[in-house]
């Protein structure tokens, strides 16, 4: 399959391109690098990536900026950030990616746990996680060409170390990838798939 993955620089992008890439082709898109640049703050941006990359049989975006702080330190530029690279960016890949997706392909975008197990500071990420998952499984009754998915990571370990966090409740981003290779090779369709299910 030719695969476009949005995101290929991050921890968990660099692991599902791993995964990919010795049975696929794999065209990486990322903010600064990669093999075609993209925003997802913004649509144009979107637009033009598509069109230098040409029809693909998957999308998968491991990307989307979001704030962590505590809800009285959030800003207006937080909230809108949220909405105009996490959610919209995700949701426009769809909108605007559909017309560039091969029959019997798939879409796959992440949330991820937050959505419904919030803690201290992460109202913004659960906002946009939330709705994504909603707009994914509404999207889908329309979407009958190609499948579209959403895939929900836990803590990565490998962020959490960077962090100083303990790693034991995370999930390895090489065994995070095992839930994107499902959504690509799968049959489901406007599903939230969380990752440790898929071990």
């Amino acid at each position: 399959m030719k695969i476009l993955l949005v995101g290929a620089s991050g921890t968990i992008g660099q692991a599902v391109e791993a995964n990919l890439k010795a049975n696929h082709e794999v065209i990486s898109a990322n903010y600064a690098n990669g093999d075609v640049k993209v925003d997802l703050g913004s649509p144009e941006s979107i637009r033009n990536m598509f069109e230098v990359v040409g029809h693909v049989d998957a999308v998968i975006s491991t990307a989307g900026v979001a704030a962590f702080a505590g809800f009285d330190d959030l800003t207006d530029i937080d909230y809108q950030t949220a909405l105009n690279n996490k959610l919209m960016g995700q949701i426009n890949l769809l909108r605007l990616g559909k017309s560039f997706i091969n029959e019997g392909g798939s879409i796959t975008l992440t949330s991820g746990v937050l959505s419904r197990e919030p803690m201290h500071g992460s109202a913004v990420i659960s906002m946009a996680n939330g709705a994504l998952e909603s707009f994914v499984k509404a999207a889908a009754l329309e979407v009958d060409n190609f499948r579209v998915n959403v895939v929900a990571p836990v803590f990565v370990k490998e962020t959490m170390a960077m962090m100083g966090m303990d790693t034991e409740s995370g999930l390895s981003a090489n065994d995070t990838a095992k839930a994107y290779m499902a959504a690509v090779t799968g049959k489901m369709h406007g599903q939230t798939l969380d990752a440790p299910d898929y071990l």
